[in-house]
């Protein structure tokens, strides 16, 4: 009897080992997904001229997706900046590399992602920073116009880290080469949050032919703010050259 028993036990691993070696159970199929940003940051650009927006200068993005290969054939590439837009696709037989303009400041998590014929798909995050410069700049006026400015992100992400403010104003002379033909100016500079309140100031008086100028940081970047330049004394018109950088952490 004890014969028998061991026969069949040996009889039951050869089945379970044969069984092993003629599976034709297909491995499962991977991609390595390698995706190269041209660069992780930038800075978009707006300018004013007397109150009004003269250009816009926005940051593109190339994302090189050369390296990345899988054991079938892949189909598509693309790029999902999670910002409500709809993703970014190309052909990956025929193309590599997906550029992306961005509009508004804020950190972009950027989804990439790669698909084979199978409908495999891998994807990868990529952080991207997107800096705010407003450039602004008025000439021979006694009413500086407010800039107002928002730091509050679009995409919903984290908010910036400070706000940069330098601003110079001129009192340039009255009449050409001659220092002495016109008045000094005294102004005040503020930053003004969404419910009125004074932030930041400073007061200055500036000589006939001569300028002033104020840089600060604000870290109060969750409210709407405006920068205002006021006349305390004197009639003289004046040269405002000025710009507000909104950043973010490196």
């Amino acid at each position: 009897m004890g014969q028998v028993t061991n026969s069949w036990v040996l009889f039951l691993l050869l089945s379970s080992c044969l069984a092993g070696c003629l599976s034709d159970t297909p491995s499962e199929s991977k991609i390595n997904l390698i995706v190269d940003a041209d660069i992780d940051n930038g800075t978009l650009v707006e300018s004013y001229s007397d109150g009004e927006l003269i250009s816009t200068t926005n940051v593109s993005i190339d994302f090189d997706f050369s390296q990345t290969s899988a054991d079938n054939r892949l189909v598509t590439y693309g790029i999902d900046t999670m910002d409500d837009r709809p993703p970014v696709t190309i052909n990956a037989s025929s193309n590599s590399i997906i550029a992306v303009e961005f509009y508004n400041h804020g950190i972009y998590n950027v989804t990439a992602y790669a698909m084979d014929e199978d409908n495999l798909q891998k994807q990868m995050t990529i952080t991207i920073q997107i800096d705010l410069r407003i450039e602004w700049v008025e000439s021979n006026t006694h009413d500086p116009k407010t800039l107002s400015f928002d730091p509050n992100p679009a995409n919903g992400g984290p908010n910036p880290t400070m706000i940069e403010v330098n601003s110079l104003v001129e009192n340039p002379s009255l009449i050409e080469d001659i220092g002495n033909g016109g008045q000094s100016v005294q102004i005040t500079w503020n930053i003004i949050d969404d419910q009125n309140s004074v932030c930041q100031k400073k007061t200055t008086q500036i000589e006939d032919g001569e300028s002033d100028d104020w840089y600060t940081i604000h870290f109060n970047t969750f409210q709407a703010h405006e920068l205002t330049i006021t006349y305390d004394e004197g009639q003289d018109n004046i040269n405002v050259n000025q710009s507000i950088t909104i950043i973010y952490e490196n």
